[in-house]
């Protein structure tokens, strides 16, 4: 089934060429046509097959190295030390091809997660379904900052217009219209066609869908739409770039320790080169940016978890380091539930009862509110519909209340044909629509009461604001509805202007999930402001604020303050107010901003088209998964799937943790590796017998430094995560209380082997033992310092800190029962020069651990109280 040319037809010729009607396709028909067309999917990139993603893991520099080290010491005939570094090697690739394969496991399943949702007409009924179960036929519906699903031929529109520049390169948003063009236009100039994959910037639209999947424009010309980026973000790219650098030193640095061995200190040769090789494995964190890459994975997917799912992986640092979040109030700290609670028109004040949307309430006390029910229902682009004994809505929430509302006052009567709409937009705030009914024609408006209010004729104006304001105190969403008669075929807003009959005002409520209220309280003890904006009335927002627990909800600043402060005026108050009401998607761009200027790190949430600009400005964007626009979406760094500002809180603790991980992780692998090349390097220097011998620092590099450093990014979240104030946005990695944990652990690396080989020799063992037992005191050392980095922010003595994770006790199990066996098989011990180790000794070198830990944790806990007492005082 295809259709030649629909941009050049009729929209009847298009709609008889599908075998589709107005009313869209039945749910049967669709099924048929999506088992012969296939799913509406673009052609996806072939990735690389395993063998080369495998492959690709030795294109290192580091790997390039060890690769001539081992060809070298074949050469030299050490095949024991050759062998090794292969396995070091083969290790790394291993370990690599793992951490890939998890990280775009990851990012498909947050891919999966983004897939787009279309809004369609099928059995005359309005769904939601899922963008790839489009078919050729299907009617699709479609406003402002929708992404255009499938290839669409325009039926119906109003004030339209898409952006095209994926396909056309036009950077200007092109009007669209009903009408056929000439068959030869240019594909920029088909004005009655919506692309797939381009955005509507404004308008709505009913469309048919003529192509979908590889038979799009989109597919036909081989674009790819852009997919979530790869796993990286700046920390981890700061870490990449540094490890590389760090390498090249180490490089050089072991170059001249080689010819200072061999020409000073007269060693030889074959055994220097392996001692050199051995420094620089033990010292190149060759393992890190793997590792850090797992723990930005394991984040991802515990992001999506809690409903926060990252769509620019930068965000993960940027959420973790929020000061502010400027949050929506409907739906994402209310219950989006919404229900008409109470009416006022000019023969009274009404009462309505009932729950959510389900058409079951009484009306308190009794009058005719037929003319403003009727307002409600046709003014009104949702549905309701009757799923498994629970009403739901297809559409805007409010609306939905509003047609629940209509059904309570015993207006059920037969939709009239609707002839034209004003869509509602935050510029102009109203809806208008124009229906006829038994040859009468209607236009029926609804929307900001401010607004309405000025549009009617012979009221009292202050006395119905007043009465607006009222409803608003007592937490509920004002509505105004009005109507006049028509004689055309379309609304001319500048006839709406002071013509209209106020039929009356509807207060909704949308009562607070419980969960953001605890979210809120969370927030603001970890130093974080919660400031809402909204376009509901003041009242409603100052009612609402007060509920929820905001920080100062008694002073609120409206869209109008707003716009009468300056830049620098702004600056000021936006940082002690918390409540923005009746506000623009354009106040919040200013809003952003002035924040940003105050220094603080801002989190925007936002989910209409001209939100963008906001959430492309802020620190970290937010959009709304459910009542969020594509555009929204595109723009956001994060996508709430359940539009809940508890799952902002839940991403501010993933983003912490996280930060903290990858911090750990670090922490971790700088100082143990500098431990273990400094043993090796100060013995050359100081022409000493070496405390390990080079094969033995290799097998310590290969059965540690991924194992153990690995665990590190299956952390959970610390005790006080979100008690503590957030961090600077410009915290480097490289702080001077690493430089200084650097310097530390690796001073006690050295006085611990060191001492344990010293006492070996002077106990008369032979060097092999002797050897042997400083080999497991760098393993141990570095065992208790991973129990130690666990906890970065508190003490490490504690029963949890010490019963550790599943993934913890893995790894040390798993280096352990490789160190007893290379310590005591006599296979390895031949391998790697070995000997038994005494019980006594033994022991002795795990309470060399101990002290080390107590060490390094007695010098954290007066790091700490040092820094509190400084936050005390700064406070």
């Amino acid at each position: 089934m295809s259709l030649e040319n629909p941009h050049s037809r009729p929209a009847e010729d298009c709609l008889a060429s599908l075998d589709a009607c107005p009313h869209g396709l039945t749910s049967q028909e669709a099924e048929r046509r999506l088992d012969l067309h296939g799913p509406n999917r673009l052609p996806e990139a072939r990735p690389r097959g395993p063998v080369m993603r495998f492959l690709a893991q030795f294109h290192n520099v580091l790997i390039y190295v060890l690769l001539v080290a081992a060809v070298v010491t074949g050469v030299l005939e050490h095949w024991v030390d050759m062998g090794v570094i292969l396995a070091v090697v083969l290790a790394n690739a291993v370990i690599g091809f793992i951490q890939e394969r998890r990280a775009e496991a990851a990012m498909a399943a947050i891919r999966g997660m983004l897939a787009p949702h279309a809004t369609v007409l099928r059995d005359g009924v309005r769904q939601t379904v899922d963008g790839a179960a489009l078919v050729p036929g299907d009617i699709v519906l479609l406003e402002a900052g929708d992404k255009v699903p499938a290839d669409l031929r325009v039926l119906r529109a109003h004030g339209l217009a898409a952006q095209e520049a994926i396909l056309t390169g036009e950077s200007v948003p092109v009007a669209k219209e009903t009408g056929p063009v000439a068959p030869e236009a240019a594909l920029g100039d088909r004005r009655s066609m919506l692309w797939s994959g381009t955005l509507v910037t404004s308008g709505t639209a009913t469309g048919l869908v003529v192509a979908t999947g590889r038979a799009t424009e989109i597919g036909r010309i081989g674009k790819l739409l852009a997919g979530v980026e790869t796993l990286t973000t700046p920390l981890v790219a700061q870490m990449d770039h540094f490890a590389r650098w760090l390498s090249f030193l180490i490089l050089i640095a072991a170059a001249l320790l080689l010819l200072y061995g061999y020409f000073v200190g007269h060693r030889d040769f074959g055994e220097m080169f392996m001692v050199v090789v051995g420094v620089a494995v033990a010292a190149i964190p060759e393992g890190l940016p793997a590792v850090m890459t797992i723990t930005l994975a394991v984040g991802v997917q515990s992001m999506a978890r809690r409903n926060a799912i990252v769509r620019r992986l930068p965000a993960i640092e940027a959420i973790g380091s929020v000061s502010v979040i400027c949050t929506d109030k409907t739906g994402t700290l209310t219950r989006n539930e919404m229900v008409v609670a109470a009416a006022e028109t000019p023969d009274g004040a009404f009462a309505i009862s009932g729950e959510g949307y389900a058409p079951e309430g009484r009306i308190t006390p009794e009058g005719d509110l037929a003319r403003l029910a009727r307002a409600a229902r046709l003014c009104n682009d949702a549905a309701l519909a009757l799923r498994d004994g629970v009403w739901h809505v297809e559409g805007d929430p409010m609306e939905g209340a509003l047609l629940a509302f209509a059904r309570k006052a015993a207006d059920a009567a037969p939709d009239p044909v609707r002839h034209d709409a004003i869509p509602f937009d935050s510029r102009h705030r109203f809806m208008a629509v124009l229906t006829e009914e038994d040859g009468a024609r209607l236009i029926h408006v609804k929307g900001a009461p401010e607004r309405v209010l000025r549009m009617c004729k012979g009221i009292a104006l202050d006395h119905w604001h007043a009465r607006a304001e009222a409803m608003a105190h007592q937490g509920l969403r004002v509505l105004a509805l009005a109507e006049r008669p028509a004689t055309g075929d379309a609304i001319d807003p500048r006839d709406l202007e002071g013509g209209l009959e106020f039929l009356g005002l509807v207060g909704l409520i949308d009562p607070p999930r419980p969960e953001a209220i605890t979210a809120v309280a969370d927030c603001l003890a970890a130093g974080i402001r919660v400031k809402m904006i909204t376009g509901d009335h003041a009242g409603t927002a100052a009612a609402i604020a007060a509920r929820i627990g905001l920080a100062n909800p008694s002073r609120v600043l409206t869209g109008a303050d707003l716009d009468r402060l300056d830049e620098a005026q702004l600056a000021l108050e936006v940082v002690s107010v918390d409540v923005f009401a009746r506000t623009s998607p354009e106040h919040k761009l200013r809003l952003v901003t002035a924040l940003q200027a105050s220094g603080l790190s801002v989190a925007m949430t936002g989910d209409g088209v001209n939100d963008a600009p906001a959430l492309k400005r802020a620190d970290a964007g937010i959009a709304m998964g459910q009542k969020g626009s594509e555009a929204a979406k595109e723009a956001a760094d994060l996508v709430l799937a359940d539009d809940n500002f508890a799952s902002i809180a839940a991403a501010v603790r993933e983003g912490r943790t996280v930060y903290d991980n990858l911090r750990k992780v670090i922490s971790w692998t700088l100082p143990t590796n500098a431990g273990e090349s400094l043993v090796v390097v100060l013995a050359v220097l100081a022409g000493l017998a070496l405390p390990v011998t080079a094969v033995q620092i290799l097998w310590i590099n290969l059965i540690t430094a991924v194992t153990l450093g690995l665990a590190l990014a299956f952390e959970p979240t610390e005790a006080g995560t979100m008690s503590r104030p957030p961090r600077r946005r410009d915290m480097p990695i490289l702080t001077g209380g690493l430089v200084w944990h650097v310097v530390l652990v690796a001073f006690l690396f050295l006085a611990a082997v060191f001492g344990i080989f010293s006492y070996a020799i002077d106990r008369g063992y032979p060097l092999a033992l002797a050897q042997t037992m400083a080999m497991n005191t760098l393993v141990v050392l570095e065992i208790f310092h991973l129990f130690f980095i666990r906890n970065i922010h508190g003490t490490s003595l504690t029963w949890a800190a010490v019963r550790g994770t599943r993934v913890v006790w893995i790894v040390v199990a798993t280096v352990t029962a490789a160190q007893l066996a290379v310590t005591y098989v006599p296979f390895l011990q031949r391998l790697l020069g070995t000997e038994a180790v005494p019980t006594a000794d033994g022991l002795l070198v795990v309470a060399m651990g101990a002290v080390f830990f107590a060490l390094i944790e007695i010098e954290k806990q007066i790091r700490l109280g040092l820094t509190r007492s400084d936050s005390r005082r700064t406070a």
